[in-house]
């Protein structure tokens, strides 16, 4: 059996990945709060966007890790079409959860079914990805460690799921966002433990794409979206504060009519067209 590091290049990986995994999450939370507020069509809008950024965290999580993994006796490739795949399974399937809280009407219901989905979904985009490997050898799972982190991806889904629905204060968002990150780092390497590769020695070319050529690249590509769509949220106005601000201008309006002169006030309501 091949040896197997999880982590090649030190503490680097795994805590570049975490941060990843609390980006995501944190931008997916925000994302659902936002959408929770809002009706028609922007709630969709804020539930695709917080679909996206918890899949694309996700799955960038994963892969970033993934740079760190190596197996004495092997190069390792990653078949293009299905990493791919990997990646629209975990935004395609987390939606479904996401939006299943969206708009569900009993919200424990919605919340159950929601994080089963989401956490599902993970499980799924993490064995996809592990699918994905070309190594000489053999793959191999153990299955106890296999159904434990399909259990912490569901707990944790479920945990973000009801945080969105309950918690909206900003800090309590970043904090359930460290905690969801946790966890699905905790799910991701509790797969990898499950992992055992019988290496079969070989000189022949592996088919499929290096981590430099595709994963990484890839994997920075999903990394700005998430910091940018980030700065975007940060900075766009909650549907509270646009009614504030809303409710401020119409103050403004009605103390500048009420303090300007009485001339002023008779030559506007002339120019007023009556119905």
């Amino acid at each position: 059996m091949g040896h197997l590091d999880h982590a090649t290049f030190g503490w680097l990986t795994p805590a570049l990945s975490y941060a990843m995994a609390c980006v995501g999450a944190a931008l997916g939370l925000r994302c659902t709060v936002r959408a929770l507020d809002a009706t028609g069509r922007s709630r969709r809008n804020w539930l695709l966007t917080a679909a996206s950024a918890i899949g694309t965290g996700i799955w960038t999580m994963h892969f970033v890790a993934m740079l760190g993994f190596g197996v004495t006796g092997t190069d390792i490739r990653y078949d293009v079409p299905l990493t791919i795949l990997s990646l629209v399974i975990a935004m395609a399937v987390v939606g479904v959860g996401v939006f299943a809280v969206g708009y569900g009407r009993d919200r424990i219901r919605s919340l159950l079914i929601g994080g089963l989905t989401t956490g599902v979904g993970v499980a799924s985009m993490h064995y996809m990805g592990m699918a994905a490997l070309r190594l000489h050898g053999e793959v191999r799972f153990d299955p106890l460690l296999v159904g434990l982190s399909v259990l912490i991806a569901v707990v944790a889904a479920t945990a973000a799921l009801w945080a969105a629905l309950n918690i909206h204060s900003p800090a309590a968002v970043a904090v359930a966002s460290l905690v969801m990150g946790a966890a699905v780092s905790s799910m991701h390497y509790t797969g990898m433990f499950a992992v055992r590769v019988d290496v079969v020695p070989s000189t022949a070319t592996l088919p499929g794409a290096t981590v430099m050529q595709f994963i990484f690249p890839l994997a920075v590509g999903l990394g700005s979206y998430l910091f940018i769509t980030s700065a975007f949220v940060a900075l766009s106005p909650t549907a509270k504060e646009r009614a504030a601000y809303a409710s401020a201008g119409r103050l403004t309006d009605e103390r500048a009519v009420d303090v300007a002169p009485a001339g002023f006030r008779t030559a506007e309501a002339a120019r007023t067209p009556t119905t």
